[in-house]
C-alpha cells in the first residue's frame, strides 16, 4: 500500500473509523477518502457504485455501521440488520465492482454464541445460539465477514476480516441511555466526583455521607477491553501484511472482572465515595474473552494497558 494509494475509510466519523485515519496519517497516508454519512449514504447502492466509479479508492477499510447498546439494539431490531446489511452489501460489491485492490471488513466479538467455550477461538462461529439483544447486529456482522470469504473464494477478491473484543477510547459515546460499560463508568465516576468536591466532600470523614455511584448487577462477570487505537494499529497491520480467509480475533487476551474494572476507574478518576452494586440488575454473560493466538502468530499484539488507556482517555474526555 504506497504512501500516496488511494483509501476510503468508511465511517470516518466513529470511533473505529477516526482511529484508523489518525492511524494513516501518523504513518504518512495522506491520500484519504472521507464522506460523511451526510454526504455519502451507505445504504443507497446506486450513490455507493457512483462514489466508486468517482473516486476509484484502491483500498478500503470498511469501519462504517449502525451501533448501539443493548437496549438500543433490542429495540431497534429491524433497523439494525437492514442497515448494516446494506452498508455491507453495497461496498463489497462496489469494492469488487469497481476493482479495490484490498478491503478490509470490521465485525464485533458479538458474532460468537451466547454461550461459547472461553477463550473464544475464530472456530466458534455458527456452534450455538447467539444473544438475542443483539441477535440483529449479530447477523448483520456474520453475513459481512462470510461475503468477503464468498468473494475471495469466487472471484478472487482480497478482501480479509477482523472481529475486534470490546472497545474504548477517543470518540466514543457517553451517553448514559446507550453507552457501553467503559464510558457510562467513567462518566457516572467523573459526575459524582465533580458533585462531591462541589459539595465539599470530597474527603469525607469516617462516618459521613458520602456521594456513591449506583453499578448494575454483582460485578462478578468478566470482559476484556481494546484501545481503539490499537484496533487501528491492528487494522493497519493486517491490511499490509495478511492474506487469506477466515476471520481474525482481535483483543489484548485478558480480561477483568467488572467489579475489578469498576474500582480501576475509580481510581483513574480519583472519586473517593462508595460504590453500590444493585443486583435487582443481571449480570449476563459470565464470561467474554477472545482467543488471540492467531492474530499473534500473525505478528500482532495489543500495546495498550487498559491503565494507561483509560488515564488517557479520562483526561482527554473531561479535562475541560
Amino acid at each position: 500500500m504506497n504512501k500516496d494509494a488511494k483509501i476510503y475509510v468508511a465511517g470516518h466519523n466513529g470511533m473505529v473509523g477516526s482511529a484508523i485515519v489518525r492511524r494513516l496519517e501518523k504513518d504518512g497516508y495522506k491520500n484519504l477518502l472521507l464522506r460523511s454519512s451526510k454526504e455519502l449514504d451507505l445504504r443507497d447502492q446506486a450513490a455507493v457504485n457512483r462514489f466508486f466509479n468517482s473516486e476509484k479508492p484502491e483500498y478500503v477499510f470498511l469501519a462504517a455501521a449502525k451501533v448501539g447498546g443493548i437496549h438500543a439494539n433490542n429495540t431497534f431490531k429491524a433497523d439494525f440488520i437492514y442497515d448494516n446489511l446494506m452498508i455491507e452489501c453495497n461496498i463489497i460489491q462496489a469494492s469488487k465492482e469497481f476493482a479495490v485492490k484490498k478491503l478490509l471488513f470490521l465485525g464485533s466479538s458479538c458474532i460468537y454464541p451466547k454461550f461459547a467455550t472461553q477463550p473464544i477461538t475464530e472456530d466458534q462461529l455458527l456452534q450455538g445460539a447467539l444473544e438475542p439483544t443483539n441477535e440483529p447486529y449479530a447477523l448483520a456482522k456474520i453475513a459481512g465477514l462470510k461475503m468477503c470469504d464468498y468473494y475471495r473464494e469466487q472471484y478472487g477478491c482480497d478482501f480479509i476480516s477482523l472481529m475486534p473484543t470490546n472497545l474504548y477510547g477517543p470518540n466514543d459515546n457517553y451517553n448514559l441511555q446507550n453507552s457501553h460499560v467503559i464510558p457510562a463508568m467513567l462518566r457516572k465516576f467523573h459526575e459524582a466526583k465533580v458533585k462531591a468536591e462541589t459539595t465539599g466532600v470530597s474527603e469525607p470523614a469516617p462516618g459521613e455521607l458520602v456521594e456513591s455511584v449506583e453499578l448494575w448487577g454483582t460485578g462478578s462477570p468478566r470482559r476484556e477491553f481494546l484501545h481503539v487505537d490499537d484496533l487501528a494499529d491492528a487494522c493497519l497491520h493486517f491490511m499490509l501484511s495478511y492474506s487469506d480467509k477466515g476471520h481474525i480475533n482481535i483483543g489484548t487476551g485478558e480480561d477483568i472482572s467488572i467489579k475489578e474494572l469498576a474500582a480501576l476507574i475509580k481510581d483513574v478518576v480519583g472519586f473517593r465515595g462508595e460504590i453500590r452494586w444493585n443486583t435487582n440488575y443481571p449480570d449476563g454473560t459470565p464470561r467474554k474473552l477472545l482467543d488471540v493466538n492467531k492474530a499473534q502468530q500473525a505478528g500482532w499484539k495489543a500495546k495498550i494497558s487498559l491503565r494507561e488507556g483509560l488515564q488517557t482517555v479520562y483526561g482527554e474526555a473531561f479535562s475541560a
